[in-house]
């Protein structure tokens, strides 16, 4: 009897969604799954910069035990989390057919992707330098752990997600530079190879300065003698400007609109769920999508007071806040709202606002909102609609509001 549970639980598919949700998905605030990715990161740096300064030989000597502590800290943990992902990531999705077939797939998938390998090379060459006791080696493998970040950052994916998106734009620049590249390097070993057979007397020698000088880096280790010469430069120069200002344009402005791109989706689905915004279309739900502003607020900081007068509406991102009306206490968390009668009324706040821990919220300004109103008539009929209905629900701290600005004659 006692082997049945033993076998349900290592074969129990919620502990493997469980874990999968832990490893794979964004974690909210100071969930398990934040704390989780906070101590791979605290590895990751700490693996890093133990395999930076073990190349200092004197410091090597001196803390060679505590480096070597710290690599087998490091390879112990990325294999446990490799091992746990190469677990997991079968059966997290519903398959039909073989669950064995399914599982070897999902397993295979994940060993070949670009963070499958990421992860492997991230202790896989560490223990095998360890095995072998080549310190010297192992302080070179240092940097490969650092591109797990690529994981844990959305600024780090966004980027990746941007250069494969232009990907072709990209490749078009590479060509644009080849050609520029040849076209000044045969001008100046044409001018030149006679002056300076040494440097520049062949076309890959000269291929050297044009890519130093395009670059804009200028090491001065070859350089035009001859007047024609140092014209052929000047505008090689000029044209370098333009090299580099063509990929950073393209990657810059596809990051910006990853970057968007990511923001909308995430507050796509928690606007859609107001009741305020449910009824709109898509382009109304971006539209109002423009007009939201971030804040972060602390624990423990007060984000209204009760009394106050309300000028705005607030959606919960990430975190939690306690309202204390005047009968009860009560905490909003992630994806909730509350406010939006402020946004007719302008009333005093019936309740204080506090954040019971670190929380990220999106505003909404009445006089964005009252904008908005006046150019789609819909919505200000469908708001002053939800305002009446949502009166006689319990608890609801609209109703409260709604209450409190009728108290105050408010209320037109």
């Amino acid at each position: 009897m006692r082997l049945v549970p033993r076998g349900r639980g290592l074969r129990d598919p919620d502990l493997r969604d469980r874990l999968y949700e832990l490893l794979e998905h964004d974690p909210l605030a100071y969930s398990v799954g934040s704390r989780f990715i906070q101590l791979i990161i605290g590895v990751i740096v700490l693996n890093v910069t133990a395999m930076i300064l073990a190349s200092v030989p004197e410091l090597d000597a001196r803390f060679d035990t505590l480096f070597s502590a710290i690599s087998i800290l490091a390879v112990t943990v990325f294999a446990l989390e490799y091992a746990a992902r190469l677990w997991t990531v079968a059966g997290h999705t519903q398959r039909q057919g073989s669950v064995q077939g399914s599982a070897l797939a999902d397993r295979l998938s994940y060993a070949f992707s670009a963070l499958g390998i990421i992860d492997l090379l991230a202790f896989l060459p560490a223990a095998i330098v360890l095995a072998t006791d080549r310190h010297a080696t192992l302080a070179g493998l240092g940097v490969l752990p650092f591109f797990k970040l690529v994981r844990y950052s959305p600024a780090m994916r966004s980027l990746l997600a941007a250069v494969h998106a232009e990907r072709r734009a990209l490749i078009g620049c590479v060509v644009i530079l080849a050609g520029v590249v040849l076209t000044f390097a045969s001008l100046l070993y044409a001018v030149e190879r006679d002056v300076q057979p040494s440097k520049l007397g062949t076309i890959p020698d000269a291929m050297w300065w044009a890519i130093v000088t395009l670059g804009t880096v200028g090491y001065g280790d070859v350089v035009p003698v001859t007047p024609l010469g140092k014209t052929i430069s000047v505008f090689a120069i000029i044209s370098g400007f333009a090299m580099i200002a063509l990929p950073v344009a393209i990657i810059s402005s596809a990051f910006a609109e990853e970057v968007k791109r990511r923001d909308f989706v995430v507050t796509w689905g928690m606007l859609a769920r107001v009741p305020l915004f449910s009824h709109l279309s898509a382009s109304e739900i971006a539209d109002i999508m423009r007009l939201l502003r971030a804040r972060t607020i602390e624990q423990g900081e007060i984000l209204v007071r009760r009394g106050d007068v309300a000028s705005s509406m607030y959606f919960i991102t990430a975190g939690e806040v306690e309202i204390a009306l005047p009968s009860q206490q009560v905490r909003l968390g992630d994806g909730t709202f509350f406010g939006e009668i402020a946004l007719l009324h302008k009333t005093k706040r019936s309740g204080t606002v506090t954040a019971t821990r670190k929380t990220r919220l999106l505003l909404l300004d009445a006089q964005d909102f009252h904008a908005l109103i006046a150019r789609m008539p819909t919505l200000a009929a469908h708001v002053h609609q939800t305002a009446k209905a949502r009166l006689g629900e319990t608890g609801d701290l609209a109703a409260a509001e709604l209450e409190q600005a009728e108290q105050d004659g408010t209320d037109r």
